[in-house]
């Protein structure tokens, strides 16, 4: 039997330059009402291996303010969907999320990135055409996606051009 899942708000404002979309929040992060709380997920290593910053040390406000900082946000291509478990082979009758909408509001998107592939099948149909923001696909950071480490910190490397190298001071909301 499914049970339906519903995707977070986006973590942006008005300075997101890179926004990082997944497919659908997964069991462990919707109980504890975070984005990548599943403690295998390597999604906190990976983007702090491209920040250069340790964010699995910190509490979990703290990663989205230093997110925030770098001018990398965080959505889902999935509003809401049908779903047991949390593997994405599982996902039925998907609603997207306005990404159109919410990529229309961020003026200084550069890039968006799709972690994992569902995510980059669904987020490419939808941004088709998108002007002056390069599209790029990376390896899942989720468990299920068994691809070694290493592998996947070379492929997420290509983020770094589209990051802040200081963080963002002084900056309002």
């Amino acid at each position: 039997m499914s049970d339906p899942k519903s995707a977070f708000l986006p973590v942006v404002d008005d300075h997101t330059r890179l926004l990082i979309l997944g497919s659908l929040p997964g069991d462990a992060s919707l109980k504890a009402a975070q984005y990548y709380a599943h403690a295998r997920n390597a999604f906190w290593p990976l983007i702090g291996g491209v920040l250069e910053e340790d964010l699995g040390a910190l509490p979990y406000e703290t990663r989205l303010d230093r997110l925030r900082d770098r001018r990398v946000g965080l959505w889902d291509v999935i509003a809401s969907a049908e779903r047991s478990g949390s593997l994405d082979a599982a996902i039925r009758s998907p609603e997207a999320a306005d990404l159109r909408g919410l990529t229309s509001r961020l003026t200084s998107l550069r890039a968006v990135a799709f972690n994992g592939g569902l995510a980059a099948r669904m987020g490419r149909r939808i941004l088709a055409g998108l002007d002056n923001v390069a599209l790029i696909d990376l390896p899942s950071s989720s468990p299920a996606h068994a691809r070694p480490l290493e592998e996947k910190r070379q492929a997420w490397s290509v983020l770094a051009p589209h990051l802040e190298r200081k963080p963002i001071t002084g900056r309002a909301g």
